[in-house]
């Protein structure tokens, strides 16, 4: 029992405990007497004066308490007040705990300073005592029983320990069974009386409360008795069984309250049979619950719980909306939310238990099938359009599938279809080709008319080779060699692909571990002002060559790296290196490092990026980031947002490779973008073909209205360069012409040999470039 403030007791009750603590006084002075007599006993008998000074503080503590009692009777207390209650509660406490203490410090003190046999009886008497009222006086409150059984104890406990007798102390242990045990016997006696004072006021109330929750509960009840007849039900059986309201349901039978639903149509005796048959299991408790169907599509869901006298009582509410929704949420875990087809999930559950069923000697096909140049549809023509498509493919999928056939959506335009009783491959062409000659052709979307390729892949297999997951591998491999040898066609899984899938599986991994030991070499090629051939910036190109695989391209190790999440880790080490090694080039030349498009899909790169500059010491605007029009594509506010943070810190922003992609004009437009680097694809025949040097000073008078300087890529010629600088094409140029890139020991050179012959050549060449220009403009 504790104070009402924490919501434990009524406040009366509480009330009733608090006043017992202040009443029987004849207790306290005889109790203050018997400390007393005894402190002078032992004074008497071993002279130390100590024992005085315990008297006088008992004897003090008395008074304080008595006088605290005649106040206490002062009061007028008031049940809608128990803050001052409990401050009473609390005066009590700190007084019988002061008590405690003292009597626990004289015991103390006599077996440890003392050491007299009678001194020890005679304290360790008045202290055992002391407990005696905590379980006949005090019990009433937790704290109270607590802060006497420590006060009184915990000060003898010490001076036994700290007497250094072995034995003492052991029998110092013994005194916590003892405290331990007084404060379990309160609490017995509390918990006991309490229980005893609150039953009477809850007997009452679970009464009317009974009647109350029975007929409001949200479930129907029946209580039967040892023959199953019922002698409670409540209104809400009445409700969910769909009875009319007054029919008497106590007194009657489950069966025959069940007859009289077949009477009144409720039930078909086909049905009543079955609900008979499972509540009769459920009452015998062979089942835990029962869900049962009625005439109007209504479930209701029974439990039943046996009572002692054999009787039951039985359960039950309506669950048809739960089912409907458990219904649904089963179809959107195994159903393609968009196209209707089974999910991954649901195709493999499916796949798996067919091939467990089948035949041993049958053998069946695995398709992997998917639209050629599906992004694009949704880069041009819009998601929606993209969906539509795919929901208009998967209907005639859907039209030609006979019983063999199980279809499925796995993602994005990934389709895979398992085929039973497949023959031969030729049989596996055949199917196929009514597959094609039905799939792809025209499809007419939101009043566009789109015309669908496909490409596919299939691996025929029989029951013994059935890892649907080593199935689909193979089938995945297949689909690349059909998109690798110009799509529109399907390809049947042969084994040498396989050993190009495990030489791709070891490519994977010797990756990995050169990402994770920075296994890769940094080379330059540099980028030149167009005005004065200086060096302006080295662009900064990753090398990876494997004892293996020799000199890998990184046309294709950055693919696999994004394929594998680890392309953040090779751009990580190329920021450090490429950093690192222009600080210590001079001022005047920067740095350009190409980022994935993976690096623009949050904002670990803006920290790679700070990091590598604060490391090498490099000015943040001789730092140039280069990225693909490919890296915008899925997300493209996200990678606005990663290159505004980066142009934030002062790094210049290029686009590389400007004008293959399908919406060039809108990123220079949408984009803070400070370069633009033109594609080789605009150079190389600019000096044969007029239209063609025309576009390219059409793209670069673009991008300078815009504020955007042009780096010209892919100059291979002296007639290009030339052609460049004289018509002011651009601010920088880079390519072969001027050399392959370089690793860092031979950059340095490359700089200072270029800058030298700059400084030779550059007077005339800054003549000529003038001459040439004065005469345009006449």
């Amino acid at each position: 029992m504790t104070a009402n403030t924490d919501g434990d007791i009524p406040t009366d009750v509480y009330l009733s405990f608090v006043r017992s603590l202040f009443g029987n006084r004849m207790t306290l002075r005889a109790g203050m007497i018997a400390h007393v007599v005894t402190c002078l006993l032992i004074y008497l008998k071993v002279r130390d004066p100590a024992y005085l000074v315990f008297a006088g503080l008992i004897f003090l503590i008395f008074v304080g308490r008595n006088q605290s009692f005649h106040r206490f009777d002062e009061v007028e207390f008031s049940v809608n007040d128990p803050a001052t209650i409990a401050r009473w509660e609390r005066i009590y406490t700190i007084g019988v705990g002061l008590l405690a203490l003292t009597v626990g410090c004289m015991t103390g003190y006599s077996f440890f300073f003392t050491r007299d046999n009678f001194a020890e009886l005679a304290s360790l008497s008045i202290t055992m005592g002391s407990m005696v009222s905590v379980v006949g006086r005090n019990f009433g409150s937790k704290r109270i029983v607590d802060i006497i059984s420590i006060s009184a104890c915990a000060p003898f406990l010490i001076a036994l320990f700290l007497r250094g007798d072995l034995f003492m102390a052991l029998l110092g242990l013994l005194i916590i069974p003892l405290i331990l045990t007084t404060r379990s016997m309160a609490n017995g006696v509390r918990e006991f009386l309490y229980d005893n004072v609150m039953a009477h006021r809850e007997f009452a109330k679970i009464a009317g409360r009974f009647d109350t929750a029975l007929n409001n509960m949200p479930h129907g009840l029946f209580m039967l008795d040892k023959d199953k007849r019922i002698v409670v039900a409540n209104q809400k059986a009445v409700e969910l069984l769909g009875l009319r309201d007054g029919v008497m349901l106590t007194g009657h039978t489950i069966n025959a309250i069940l007859r009289y639903g077949v009477k009144q149509t409720l039930l078909t005796e086909e049905r009543a049979d079955v609900v008979r048959s499972q509540l009769e299991s459920l009452l015998e408790g062979r089942k835990s619950r029962a869900l049962l169907k009625f005439a109007d599509d209504r479930y209701l869901e029974f439990t039943a719980k046996r009572r002692s006298n054999e009787g039951a009582v039985l359960i039950f509410e309506n669950v048809t909306a739960r089912i409907r929704a458990e219904e649904k949420i089963m179809h959107m875990a195994r159903y393609d939310q968009l196209t209707g087809l089974p999910n991954r999930a649901y195709f493999a559950e499916f796949v798996e238990q067919n091939i467990r069923e089948m035949p041993d000697d049958e053998r069946f096909a695995l398709v992997v099938l998917d639209i050629d140049d599906f992004k694009h549809v949704n880069d041009t023509s819009g998601h929606m359009t993209g969906d539509r498509l795919l929901c208009a493919l998967s209907a005639r999928l859907t039209g030609l599938a006979d019983d063999t056939m199980t279809l499925s959506r796995f993602g994005g335009d990934e389709f895979v279809i398992f085929v039973r009783n497949v023959k031969d491959e030729a049989h596996v062409d055949q199917l196929m080709t009514e597959l094609f000659d039905s799939l792809r052709g025209t499809y007419l979307i939101n009043g566009n008319r789109l015309f669908v390729s496909l490409s596919a892949g299939v691996v025929v297999a029989a029951k013994s080779e059935s890892r649907l997951d080593h199935l689909h591998i193979k089938a995945d491999l297949a689909l690349y060699e059909t998109k690798h040898n110009n799509k529109n066609g399907w390809t049947i899984f042969a084994e040498d692909m396989d050993e190009k899938y495990t030489r791709l599986q070891k490519m994977k991994a010797a990756l990995r571990d050169a990402i994770r030991t920075k296994s890769f070499s940094v080379v330059y090629q540099p980028m030149f002002a167009a005005g004065t051939m200086a060096v302006a910036s080295c662009e900064a190109l990753s090398r990876w060559y494997h004892p293996e695989f020799g000199s890998v391209s990184p046309a294709t190790y950055i693919p696999l790296a994004e394929e594998m999440g680890v392309v953040g880790e090779l751009t990580r080490h190329m920021l450090n290196v490429a950093c690192r090694d222009c600080a210590n080039w001079g001022d005047d030349v920067g740095v350009s490092v190409n980022l994935s498009a993976n690096d623009l899909r949050n904002e670990d790169v803006v920290d790679m990026v700070e990091g590598a500059l604060k490391a090498s010491g490099l000015e943040a605007s001789r730092l140039q980031l280069e990225v693909t029009e490919s890296a915008f594509v899925q997300d493209m506010s996200e990678a606005k947002r990663v290159l505004e943070k980066l142009r934030e810190k002062g790094v210049v922003i290029a686009i590389d490779d400007f004008g293959t992609g399908y919406s060039s004009l809108s990123y220079l437009h949408l984009l803070p973008l400070n370069k633009v680097k033109i594609d080789r694809s605009f150079v190389s025949d600019i000096t044969g073909n007029e239209q063609t040097f025309k576009l390219l000073k059409g793209i670069v008078h673009l991008s300078r209205e815009l504020g955007m300087e042009v780096v010209i890529e892919g100059v291979e010629t002296e007639e290009q360069l030339q052609l460049i600088r004289s018509s002011n094409c651009a601010e920088f140029v880079q390519g072969f012409f001027f050399g392959v890139p370089v690793p860092y020991g031979s950059i340095a050179e490359l700089i200072s040999s270029i800058s030298g012959r700059d400084r030779k050549q550059r007077a005339p060449a800054e003549a000529a470039l003038a001459e040439d220009k004065r005469h345009s403009v006449e």
